[in-house]
């Protein structure tokens, strides 16, 4: 296959997969409508791409997009001052929700990266796919993943059902270990490219490796000893979370947040809560906590927010983020 050159030179292998589908039909946007509006888009476009902080007049920095907030976070680490990074996800939009404008499809046509992660957001699957194959960096390329949560029953008939889901978990930057290897592998692929700035890219990455990882040991030595080991969550996006860590992970929804849960799912998981003596229910910010509260008071439990960092905390950052759920995540285990 004939790779295009850009100043961020070819891409990266990605790793192959399933093809992921679109969420809905509402959300595919023909090609051939969004193809006249790049051209009258253009000028618009080639300022600094949304959220872009700090754009050169001269636009000599490579122009690179990240999808969602926490590929924001780690390239907005790793590249610093050397890129002019713009995001595609305003804070407190659920990602899983993103439809992309005609404006939006124009900066990804003209971004020298992309950093996105294949399966969370279709839109941007599908533009990267026709507008950026070889100025795109899937983070998923780059390290092992994990199956995704088993679906469960689930109501049809909920508005918003209809996501196809990934064959695999995307949410792998809740394990810093594996988020560590793509801020490292980032490093490698801008410094690669962009040779007057390698050792300040490879400096950065390595540096935001390192806190990754002595968060991963926080993680590791906070959840070691706990009374429970079972994590009873709204959606099931902390498969990776529970992986590193041995816990059970059990999602009263599956992957996509708006998939709503069948009677019999929902019966399921107060019988696990019971057996097991769970004692707090995890909800999420971005998402409706009715469910989880129902659940909660028929078991006995309260509720807490476990937050996905899915979307730019209120205040902090990726790293106190995690540092919060880990605290919230030791008191409803009873970690000593």
């Amino acid at each position: 296959m004939k790779r295009e050159t850009s100043r961020l030179g070819p891409a990266f292998p990605v790793v192959s997969r399933s093809a992921v589908a679109s969420r809905a039909a509402a959300l595919r946007r023909p090609v051939a409508a969004i193809a006249g509006g790049l051209a009258l888009l253009a000028a618009a476009a080639c300022g600094s791409p949304t959220g872009a902080a700090g754009g050169s007049p001269g636009g000599e920095r490579p122009k690179v997009l990240a999808a969602f907030y926490p590929l924001e976070w780690v390239t907005g680490r790793v590249g610093g001052d050397d890129v002019e990074l713009g995001t595609l996800t305003a804070p407190g939009v659920e990602p899983h929700d993103l439809e992309l404008t005609p404006r939006q499809i124009a900066e990804i046509a003209q971004a020298d990266l992309v950093v996105y992660l294949k399966g969370v957001q279709p839109a941007v699957d599908e533009a990267v796919a026709e507008h950026a194959p070889d100025r795109s960096f899937d983070v998923a390329s780059v390290v092992s993943t994990i199956p995704a949560a088993e679906e469960h029953g689930h109501d049809e008939e909920a508005e918003g059902h209809g996501h196809e889901e990934a064959d695999y978990d995307p949410h792998l930057w809740l394990d810093p270990s594996r988020f560590a290897t793509v801020a490292t592998r980032l490093g490698d692929r801008l410094a690669e490219a962009d040779a007057a700035h390698a050792d300040g890219y490879r400096s950065r990455a390595a540096a935001t490796a390192k806190e990754l990882t002595d968060l991963d040991e926080e993680m590791r030595e906070g959840l070691a000893t706990c009374a429970g080991r079972t994590v009873v969550t709204s959606h099931a996006a902390f498969g990776y979370l529970a992986d590193r860590y041995k816990l059970k992970q059990v999602g009263i929804s599956g992957i996509d947040p708006e998939s709503e849960p069948s009677p019999a799912r929902l019966a399921e998981v107060a019988k696990v809560a019971k057996q097991e003596k769970v004692t707090t229910i995890f909800t999420e910010e971005l998402v409706n906590p009715k469910v989880a509260e129902v659940l909660a008071a028929e078991v006995g439990a309260k509720t807490e927010v476990l937050n996905p960092i899915e979307s730019r905390p209120e205040t902090g950052d990726y790293l106190s983020a995690a540092r919060e759920n880990l605290a919230r995540l030791r008191t409803a285990l009873g970690c000593s």
